[in-house]
């Protein structure tokens, strides 16, 4: 137990900190400057990217556009899945909201099956159970087919939102990884952006087939990468993950380095076994929780997934064109989000978490007062005007900071025997919110349009408050600094 009390308290070499959560010990991508802290040796020289590692990267990623495809579909899907099949606002609210209970019950699983049956492995089953799904939906004569296509779906999203990051971490330099992980948000947003774009021109059945090709990609691509050599220590393979492992870095590079700091990880990792779930809850963790629920409840209560699963809806009960909309949207998401990975190691996480935050509030309140506008039948030339403005701010700010940050911040506030347990329990936090605002979006606005949105720009504003008080900044900070200042129960001597 006192082995476990010093890593706790942060006596963990730093090379070891930098495999567990893909960043270095003063809390920054790696991708940026290097600086080695404690860690010594061959763990912290820079490498290059390898062709094995991009393509394995790519092929991946390509897991990550399924996950943003299916988040993006229910928006330009409404009305010919409603006129088709003849559903209701509540029946079409199960059809979107359905997708994330799926993938609620993929993510519990994810961290078990990955550790089961690998990385790749579990990439290759998740695409199985989209590839149905999305058949499921394009083939569907009745809402219960459909209904039960779009929750297969949501089951293999659930899986790659684990595994897709947590491959790449595992396989990349530790000079280039946080660079590479964030291409897994960047493809999730092309995801959603481009499946908006195709839904302006092809029918509901035709773009739910378009979905199952980045399946077949990932799953074709899957026999041209190698497992993660991690995974393969940790199962106890070490001479295939060190195979593996050079496979990745070229056949003359040094790895012997590299190999001993994962022999040196997987040792730790046995050590720290017995931490649970039920070990967050404890008095010295109270900060850390409070901040990384506390950011995924307000990140998912903001409205992000009633406005990504039905903008469609919005700019039409706005009187605006959805389709004008929606291209609208694709040429604000992308560049925000690619903004986003490039200052966050810069600006620093809070000063974009504030920027994102005030940015969503603002950008609710410009489609309230639309709808509010619109409903007192005053200046309704300019009404639709808002609501594109307002739908454009919310997209761009939430894809500067809001968008992925909490989760970057998520896996520095907690100790590395603590990440899995805390992953788990914020995923399904997350989740649940996503499930909550996405089935609720559809009544909502059938009983105030103008006040939903209200709604939603108050509690962005309450998230400006929170991140001002609440929310550390980890940039630049070694591990131990950030666990003295959140949780200075816990650092003992």
């Amino acid at each position: 137990m006192g082995s476990r009390e010093n890593i706790e308290a942060g006596e963990l070499a730093s090379p070891l900190l930098d495999v567990a959560g893909g960043r270095n010990s003063g809390g920054d991508d790696v991708g940026g400057s290097s600086r080695s802290g404690t860690g010594s040796g061959s763990g912290s020289e820079n490498s290059s990217a390898t062709s094995m590692v991009v393509l394995s990267t790519l092929v991946a990623v390509s897991g990550s556009y399924v996950f943003g495809s299916a988040v993006g579909y229910s928006s330009p899907a409404r009305s010919g899945i409603m006129d088709d099949l003849g559903l209701s606002v509540a029946e079409y609210s199960v059809f979107g909201s359905i997708l994330t209970i799926g993938a609620m019950i993929g993510a519990v699983v994810s961290g078990k099956m990955a550790d089961y049956i690998g990385r790749r492995g579990t990439m290759g089953f998740s695409q199985i159970f989209c590839i149905f799904g999305w058949l499921a939906i394009a083939l569907s004569k009745v809402a219960w087919w459909a209904d039960l296509g779009r929750l297969l779906v949501g089951c293999g999203m659930g899986l790659l939102s684990y595994v897709v990051p947590i491959y790449i971490a595992e396989i990349t330099p530790k000079n280039l990884r946080g660079g590479f992980t964030t291409v897994h948000q960047l493809m999730i947003c092309c995801g959603v952006s481009l499946t908006y774009l195709l839904g302006a021109f092809v029918n509901w059945r035709a773009l739910a087939l378009i979905g199952t090709i980045p399946c077949v990609v990932q799953i074709l691509g899957l026999f041209f990468i190698p497992e993660s050599p991690r995974w393969l220590a940790k199962i106890g393979k070490e001479k295939e993950g060190e195979a593996a492992l050079q496979y990745l870095r070229g056949e003359n590079a040094d790895t012997s380095g590299e190999a001993a700091e994962i022999r040196d990880y997987t040792k730790t990792l046995k050590l720290l076994s017995e931490a649970s779930i039920l070990d967050l809850f404890q008095w010295r963790y109270a900060h850390s929780l409070l901040v990384g629920v506390g950011l995924m409840v307000l990140q998912q209560f903001g409205g992000v997934n009633g406005i990504a699963f039905y903008a469609s809806t919005i700019f039409i009960s706005a009187g605006f064109s959805d389709s004008i909309g929606t291209i609208a949207m694709v040429a604000v998401q992308i560049p925000m989000t690619a903004l986003g990975v490039v200052l966050m190691d810069k600006s620093g996480r809070r000063p974009l978490l504030l920027v994102s935050s005030a940015g969503t509030c603002l950008g609710c309140l410009f489609v309230g007062l639309s709808f509010l506008l619109k409903d007192l039948q005053g200046w309704s030339q300019v009404t639709p005007i808002f609501a594109l403005v307002g739908v454009l701010v919310y997209t761009g700010s939430f894809s500067l900071g809001m968008g992925g940050i909490p989760w970057v911040i998520m896996s520095e506030i907690f100790p590395i025997n603590m990440k899995g347990s805390a992953g788990s329990l914020v995923t399904l936090v997350s989740w649940l919110g996503s499930w909550i605002v996405s089935y609720a979006f559809n009544f909502l606005m059938d009983w105030n349009s103008a006040g939903t949105f209200f709604m939603f720009s108050s509690i962005c504003g309450v998230t400006v408050l929170f991140v001002a008080k609440l929310v550390p900044e980890t940039k630049g900070r070694t591990l131990e600094e950030i666990q003295a200042s959140m949780n200075p129960f816990s650092v003992k001597r």
